[in-house]
């Protein structure tokens, strides 16, 4: 592992970025921050008061439904408006310029999407937030008239289509990983030569192996986060800086 000077550090990413015949990155909630949405596991965080309600805990009754849904109205009030950051304009533009294969993200705040970057270009392993979908026929609904139907009139979702239970789309503690997107992000792991892990603690799993299949797979592993992670030994390049200051660079790779 190779962890110099920050400043350093940023130039030798934005000399691999531009030398990379295939990159991919891995977001999680450190890229958003600065956007105004927050992280899990900081102190304070209004997730600790608004803990998602578990997938078994949700399909068992009415009431533990209704209390979900409370709460993702609550979480969404507290970053209403956020905008995409430094970090995620600088991946967009590394995709539009077909330096970057895909992102992979742990994030449910649709910030990669509204930077810019298709959908074909992203992989979702805990799903969206801004949008729900029926658990028995996948479809999908928009937020607004739930919303309005259960904050004015006190009614649960159900699907317009099959009658089936509504769900925010995002994957719930004890709900099943999404396995298509969990096989394409494997793939794309083993296939490029730059694996840029941005804003992750790397402590959830099975999405947290990424990078460990990445570096096994022969790719150079880049580590941009403000905290130590499990994985700062086996990186080449560890970068202790804001996600912003550090990405931003990448706007300038041709």
């Amino acid at each position: 592992m190779t962890e110099p000077d920050a400043d350093d550090a940023v130039m030798v990413l934005f000399e691999q970025v531009a030398a990379a015949r295939s990159v991919v990155a891995f977001t999680g909630a450190g890229i958003s921050t600065e956007c105004g949405v927050p992280d899990f596991r900081s102190p304070g965080s209004p997730w600790m008061r608004n803990k998602p309600i578990p997938f078994d805990a949700f399909l068992a009754s009415e009431e533990a439904r209704a209390e979900a849904w409370r709460r993702k109205f609550a979480m969404d009030d507290s970053f209403a408006g956020a905008q995409p950051g430094r970090g995620h304009k600088a991946l967009a533009h590394l995709v539009k310029r077909g330096r970057m294969r895909a992102v992979i993200t742990q994030n449910i705040d649709g910030l990669h999407q509204s930077s810019g970057i298709e959908a074909a270009h992203i992989v979702e392993l805990h799903g969206n937030g801004t949008y729900a979908a029926c658990l028995r026929c996948g479809e999908r609904h928009d937020l607004a008239p739930i919303r309005f139907a259960f904050q004015q009139k006190g009614y649960l979702p159900s699907c317009v289509a099959c009658g089936g239970v509504v769900k925010s789309a995002t994957i719930s503690f004890g709900q099943a990983m999404p396995q298509d997107e969990l096989r394409r992000a494997r793939a794309l792991a083993e296939d490029c030569d730059l694996f840029l892990a941005i804003g992750s603690s790397l402590v959830v799993y099975p999405a947290a192996t990424l990078p460990l299949l990445a570096k096994r797979a022969g790719a150079t592993l880049v580590i941009v986060n403000r905290e130590p992670t499990d994985f700062d030994d086996i990186a080449d390049l560890v970068i202790r800086a804001d996600i912003g200051d550090a990405l931003e660079p990448l706007l300038m790779v041709a």
